[in-house]
């Protein structure tokens, strides 16, 4: 069955790099890899570029404006992994990896202060380090066959380092699959494309993804993203290069609460997946911020400050796609209850999504998406969903990959897209159904106390009538169990007269 976890080669690089790790943490190994990946894969992409114009014959191979003029990272002869490669049994490879790093982001501006510098540290096993070298040396990051090779290892690898990490890894990580249902239902295809607490960018290569398999053109998005953790930060500058996506990320980290870097930004498409539940959000200094339309948010939880910054955020016409924990949908504490009726009749929710667990790395919590939309009256396209929600429950759906992960496949996330799309759409052929979907009007939601758990409105799928009569299928049971009873008492005899046979009666 497809689904969105399938993965190639890039399982047996992860297994192979993994057996490297020694006794090095994960969440610093992810560093040491990661960083050495992507200055695989430009140099790659630069001597492919190379090679090209070696093959012209006019001399232009070290001509840097033959590789600016495509987008291709200026690389540096003593920072090419010809030289890395050449040097990784070298006791001095951790200094020449840094040195490499540091000349890199000398030729590429974009790059400043983005690249790690941690290899020349005494902790990081050289021989190792040395080893992990030789394993990257065996796969060729760039071709001109497959254009995002190194994406779908980058991406495989931040997976597997959110689940070897667990919490700590997976703040920074987005499932696919959801991600995708996300990207799926609000459709991206142009204008400005916005995510608060960005992480290592998931949100906006879906999006690129979206709409490139809409054929549509990745130039006609812009990108905007804050991130407060450092590293964090830079694993998504480097998550985008590799793409060719040009993104306004900042000038560096921050807090999107405390220091907004896109005040001004009106987005037509938000996606986020925000930290869960997160109590020292710093509420307590914001307490007449303008964002707070809506309700003050409660100090101890940021939730619902999450959705107003993002609802200030959005253009006229603008949609959001937020991953919320299942607090969200039913909390009265502090102003929350307050605020989400608030967000109800201003009619700014459009549809509330219920997620299988088991689908995160970083949390057991439940979580659910959000769809919030600032013109659900009269949008070009689309019917008038005025005072109307749309409720999906898709508890029961996703595909194990592991013991304790699933995904949803590609059918379930069409499934989960269509139905909205059907429903939000003029002439859409939706229908409710029991147990998965159901439109309910204000006054409903309302008469529930303005709780949006989907469960409350969905109700439970009627169970397959098979035709067996009622009294036929207890006549049926009852004889079976019956049946087991009897030979319940037979193999108890069985055991009490081999136990009396060896002394032991009771």
């Amino acid at each position: 069955m497809e689904n969105t976890g399938n993965i190639g080669f890039e399982e047996t690089l992860w297994k192979s790099a993994d057996k490297l790790r020694g006794s090095m943490d994960a969440s610093e190994y992810k560093h040491v890899v990661l960083g050495l990946i992507f200055l695989k894969y430009i140099s790659d992409k630069f001597e492919t570029k190379y090679k090209e114009l070696v093959a012209e014959g006019e001399g232009f191979e070290e001509d840097r404006d033959e590789y600016e003029a495509e987008n291709i990272f200026w690389v540096p002869k003593e920072a090419r992994w010809t030289f890395i490669m050449d040097n990784a049994k070298d006791v001095k490879i951790g200094q020449y990896i840094d040195d490499a790093m540091i000349l890199i982001e000398k030729e590429n501006t974009s790059l400043k202060g983005v690249l790690d510098k941690r290899y020349a540290r005494p902790e990081i096993d050289k021989r190792r380090l040395g080893e992990l070298i030789d394993l990257i040396s065996t796969i060729k990051l760039h071709d001109s066959g497959e254009k995002d090779l190194l994406g779908r290892v980058y991406e495989y690898f931040l997976g597997q380092f959110a689940s070897v990490e667990g919490k700590g890894g997976g703040e920074f990580y987005t499932p696919t699959s959801v991600v995708k249902t996300l990207v799926e239902m609000i459709e991206p295809y142009q204008g400005r494309v916005y995510d608060p607490c960005c992480g290592s960018g998931g949100m906006f290569v879906q999006s690129e993804k979206f709409v490139e398999d809409h054929q549509g053109k990745i130039e006609n998005l812009s990108i905007y993203g804050q991130e407060m953790n450092a590293t964090t930060w830079k694993l998504c500058k480097m998550n985008l290069a590799i793409r060719g996506l040009d993104a306004n990320l900042g000038s560096h980290h921050d807090d999107t609460f405390h220091n907004d870097l896109h005040k001004t930004l009106k987005a037509d498409f938000i996606l986020a997946n925000p930290p869960f539940n997160i109590s020292d959000w710093g509420g307590g200094q914001l307490t007449d911020d303008v964002r707070w339309k809506y309700g003050i948010p409660p100090t101890g939880n940021a939730n619902y400050a999450w959705l107003q910054h993002m609802v200030y955020h959005l253009a006229p016409n603008g949609s959001a796609g937020i991953v919320l924990a299942n607090g969200s949908l039913s909390s009265n504490t502090s102003n929350e209850g307050e605020i989400r009726k608030n967000l109800l009749e201003a009619d700014l929710v459009d549809a509330i999504v219920a997620l299988p667990d088991k689908l995160f790395y970083s949390t057991g919590i439940p979580v659910s998406l959000w769809i919030l939309n600032r013109n659900k009256a009269d949008n070009p396209g689309f019917r008038s969903r005025y005072h109307e929600v749309l409720f999906l429950d898709a508890r029961q759906l996703g595909e194990m990959i592991d013991r304790r992960h699933k995904v949803l496949t590609a059918a379930e996330v069409a499934r989960i897209a269509k139905t909205y799309h059907q429903w939000r759409k003029i002439g859409g052929a939706y229908e409710d159904v029991k147990g998965f979907s159901k439109a309910a009007k204000l006054a409903e939601i309302k008469e529930h106390e303005y709780v949006l758990t989907p469960g409350r409105y969905v109700g439970i799928e009627d169970a397959i009538d098979d035709g067996i009569p009622f009294d036929e299928k207890m006549e049926n049971l009852t004889a079976e169990l019956a049946e087991l009873f009897a030979k319940s008492r037979h193999l108890e005899d069985e055991i009490r007269k081999n136990l009396g046979g060896i002394g032991y009666e009771f």
